[in-house]
């Protein structure tokens, strides 16, 4: 075997492509007259364009009134949403409890009488107590099969043409919202009975609607447009219609009667044209009923059904309003000193009926103009002139839903006057402060005129002064922090951290507190340059030192992240802090034994450390990394951002124009130090990179042994589990390539074999079994190169012109040459082995292949070498398609580099 001489220069050049002087930089910005697109007559669409299709069709035709559907399209989803939210905020228990068990749910489940005595206040007594003795119990599994199979039996009923079984059964479901004796059950109960009284209104909406179109023989009548009038129905459809109605206006209690008229509320448009009468009927109804939960969820089912009618009037909705504003009046007048339980009793009645006045106000408040938005205000007795708004008391709870669902505009241009009816607003339904919190919230959502921010901002400070509760004051002064920074009100952020620190400082900081002072501090933090402006507001370092736990984490997280989206950190100050906040963030892991799952932590303090400049102190930067080193132990992407920088350390000290070789040589030793205490995955290439360093500054012997250790390391690599994805894999491939290509500057060390590190690479490769045909395939390729190119009287590249590189080393020396020769047969001999052991076809030929390029760009094409790569091509040949390109330029580059007798082996056609 005889090594290919290579002249490196001459075949650079050969391969340089020709240099044209260019007018522009390819990357610069086109001239003006370049850039300018001329405009497209778009009024011919002969042509379909199918990203202009929807802007010629939009201009086709206007929305057609006829669809009286389309604003309640969504209805459906609205309501599925809200009755599962519902069901969430009132979770049941395993048994459920009921003062009297009716007879449509005695047919399944075990039942268990109880006496109904004081059964509200002994369940507020002794829940336990109650829970054995007082009522009747059937879990919820059964109740909730057994309505299921009344809703099956309803409609079966149906089927079979016996309704009036089906209205019985109806009535007996909607006599259960009666029942409003174990209050948290009520909203989940709703939500079932609702769906079937749903169900029977569908089924009675389509009985009516096909006596309507169709004949009793089934002939066509007429088909009935969406917006119908009651004119085009039919006396026998009518007929039907007033016998529903008839029916069940026959119910002796007021509940069902509401519910199931409710349920058939849109027949009435077979009947009446403007069927909102009979709406407003029924909200007078409604003031019958006694129970203050059972009307107001009754009301909440009025809102949902009255959404069916193609009419858009909110009158009700505001009366329905109203009505639970008096119900909520009442309950909150109620003397507390009669039990004392009634205090609890009160705000347990206050949330159940919340989200009935949730849902009202969305339905009111949506799609409203600015005139009708004033004139709801007014009809709620909350508008009726400016100078009276701040005088006029409202339901907290009332009030609250009310600001959700206002426009913004008008939250914006009344801001004030909502503070003052906040403030007058002084009932137990809802907490004052949650109110006032809201109302900052939406205030940001608009942009707010700096005069009624003011206003309002100065209202808000005397109001919350008087909150000695920490709890309170955060949450309101979070829900205002982003208007203040917004207006840049520095003075004013001073006055709210004072009053945050005073009050921590008095009664501490509980956990929910914590988790308000995170959210504002964090917004500080967000809205800040640096670190400088953050801590020129006096009372934030105090805070900062009075958090504790995961909170403080996050802000801590949130400095770090701060201070290095700016670039480097240079100020003393600046990283003593922040090496403190890292360190505490680091001890915070190890003492809670936290695990770090998504690296958040270790990424932002390596980013930190990255950062950090000393300028031209080198050796105070490297003490620095010392530290690090010290108090981040169990960082493990921090360690190799330490070596990194260290590394870094070493190349800036070379470039000096004196040469720190003392400190270049620290530098290396720290990163020597330091790699073995990181991830086998990852030393393999720090060793690399810092034997690199070190040759670069001429400590050849270092350089050595980091290379000894580069590959020593990977004997562990096969011992670690996952290890094998397709990225590490091809990670670790190219690394190890990539030292081939360093060990040609690496000079040879006279007390070692001259091929020592390669053979010691091939020889760890050839041992571990974890390495694959294909992997080897391009390790040994890659050293075969590496020693025809260490054959060569001139090496193509050198560390350092103060290095001597092995063409000086050895020049001339024949016992180098035939080491060299040696271990190439071996490689060669293991490199061809690792072809035929691959089992995929595909990638056994692109093996062969890759394999035969490297021995002809190796060697000298000899007879035995011709046949080595014959039968490497005819592998491929059998392995690949005849039309590989890869193949045909392989057979090109065999065909020339080989002897005229070897090119008659190779040059037939594939």
């Amino acid at each position: 075997m005889e090594f290919r001489p290579r002249n490196y220069s001459a075949e650079h050049e050969s391969h340089a492509l020709p240099r044209v002087c260019a007018d522009a930089h390819p990357l610069s910005a086109p001239p003006l007259a370049l850039a300018r697109v001329d405009s497209v007559d778009r009024g011919n669409t002969d042509f379909f364009d199918p990203l202009r299709g929807t802007e010629n069709d939009a201009k086709a035709t206007p929305p057609d009134d006829d669809n009286l559907n389309e604003a309640t399209d969504h209805q459906p989803k609205e309501w599925t949403s809200f009755r599962r939210l519902l069901m969430q905020r009132f979770p049941v228990s395993k048994m459920v409890s009921v003062s009297s068990m009716p007879d449509v749910l005695l047919r399944s489940g075990k039942l268990h009488e109880k006496s109904s005595t004081n059964m509200h206040l002994e369940e507020l007594d002794d829940p336990q107590n109650f829970a054995d003795e007082g009522v009747k119990m059937i879990t919820w599994q059964e109740f909730v099969s057994r309505l299921h199979e009344l809703k099956d039996e309803i409609t079966h009923s149906w089927l079979a043409e016996d309704r009036v079984t089906s209205l019985k059964l109806s009535i007996k479901v909607a006599k259960l919202l009666m029942d409003t004796s174990v209050f948290e059950f009520y909203p989940t109960l709703f939500v079932l009975v609702t769906d079937i009284m749903d169900m029977l209104g569908d089924l009675v909406w389509q009985r009516i609607k096909q006596k309507a179109e169709f004949a009793d023989d089934g002939a066509l009548r007429c088909n009935l447009a969406e917006n119908f009038e009651a004119s085009n129905i039919c006396a026998d459809a009518k007929e039907t219609c007033y016998n529903w109605f008839s029916k069940i206006g026959a119910v002796q209690e007021l509940l069902p009667r509401i519910y199931l008229e409710l349920a058939i509320l849109p027949c009435w448009r077979f009947l009446l044209d403007q069927p909102l009468d009979s709406l407003r009927r029924l909200v007078m109804m409604t003031r019958g009923l006694g129970d203050p939960v059972a009307s107001a969820y009754c009301r909440l089912y009025m809102s949902h059904c009255a959404q069916k009618l193609p009419s858009h009037d909110i009158g009700y909705l505001v009366t329905c309003v109203n009505d639970i504003r008096v119900i909520f009046m009442q309950i909150l007048a109620a003397n507390e000193r009669t039990h004392k339980h009634v205090k609890h009793y009160k705000k347990l009645q206050v949330s159940l009926m919340e989200p009935t006045i949730e849902y009202i106000m969305k339905c009111i408040f949506n799609g409203l103009s600015q005139r009708q938005v004033n004139e709801v205000l007014s009809e709620l007795g909350l508008m009726k002139n400016q100078q009276d708004l701040g005088s006029v008391s409202c339901v907290s709870v009332i009030l609250h839903h009310l600001l959700k669902e206002l426009p913004v505009e008008v939250i914006s241009s009344n801001a004030v006057q909502i503070l003052h009816l906040i403030e007058f607003s002084k009932d137990n339904s809802f907490d004052q402060h949650m109110n006032c919190r809201l109302l900052g919230f939406r205030l940001y959502e608009g942009k707010s005129p700096v005069d009624i921010v003011n206003a309002v901002l100065d209202k808000v400070i005397q109001v919350i002064a008087q909150y000695d509760a920490l709890d309170e004051y955060l949450k309101v002064v979070d829900a205002y922090a982003d208007l203040i920074l917004q207006n840049q009100m520095d003075n004013l952020l001073n006055t709210i951290l004072e009053g945050i620190l005073e009050r921590a400082w008095n009664k501490g900081i509980t956990e929910e507190e914590m988790l308000s002072l995170q959210s504002l501090l964090v917004k500080l933090l967000t809205h800040f340059n640096s670190l400088e402006d953050v801590f020129s507001l006096d009372p934030f370092p105090e805070i900062l030192n009075a958090m504790y736990g995961k909170s403080q984490d996050i802000v801590f997280l949130h400095i770090l992240n701060m201070a290095t989206r700016n670039g480097q950190i240079s100020d003393p100050m600046s990283i003593q802090l922040l090496f403190e906040i890292s360190q505490t963030l680091h001890d915070n892991m190890e003492f809670m034994n936290v695990k770090d799952d998504d690296g958040q932590v270790a990424h932002s303090i390596s980013h930190f450390v990255h950062l950090v400049d000393f300028g031209a102190e080198l050796e105070h930067h490297l003490a620095f990394l010392v530290d690090c080193r010290g108090a981040f132990g169990r960082l493990n992407e921090l360690k190799e951002t330490l070596v990194h920088s260290s590394n870094s350390l070493a190349i800036l000290a070379l470039k000096c124009a004196k040469k720190h070789l003392s400190f270049v040589k620290s530098c290396v030793t720290f990163s020597e130090v330091t790699i073995p205490s990181i991830s086998a995955k990852r030393q393999f290439d720090l060793f690399l990179e810092t034997a690199e360093v070190a040759l670069l500054g001429g400590l050849a012997s270092h350089s050595d042994g980091l290379i000894d250790s580069a590959i020593n390391c990977l004997h562990t690599l096969n011992i670690i589990g996952g290890f094998r994805t397709p990225n590490d894999v091809e990670g670790l491939v190219s690394s190890i390539r990539k030292l081939c290509g360093f060990l040609i500057m690496v000079p040879g060390n006279f007390s070692l074999p001259v091929t020592y590190f390669p053979n010691n690479l091939f020889t760890l490769i050839s041992s571990q079994s974890w390495f694959d045909p294909k992997m080897r395939t391009r390790i040994f390729s890659a050293i075969l190169l590496l020693l025809t190119t260490l054959s060569q009287k001139k090496l193509p590249y050198h560390a350092n012109t103060q290095i001597p590189g092995n063409d000086m080393l050895y020049y001339g020396d024949s016992s180098y040459s035939q080491e060299l020769v040696s271990l190439s047969k071996l490689v060669l001999e293991n490199l061809l082995c690792a072809v035929q052991q691959e089992p995929s076809q595909a990638a056994r030929g692109i093996m062969a292949l890759e394999a035969c390029n490297c021995i002809a760009s190796s060697f000298m094409v000899s007879n035995e070498l011709s046949s080595i790569c014959l039968t490497l091509i005819e592998t491929a040949r059998s392995c690949l398609s005849a039309r590989d390109k890869y193949l045909h330029s392989t057979i090109q580059l065999v065909n020339k580099q080989s002897p005229t007798t070897a090119q008659a082996m190779v040059s037939t056609s594939v």
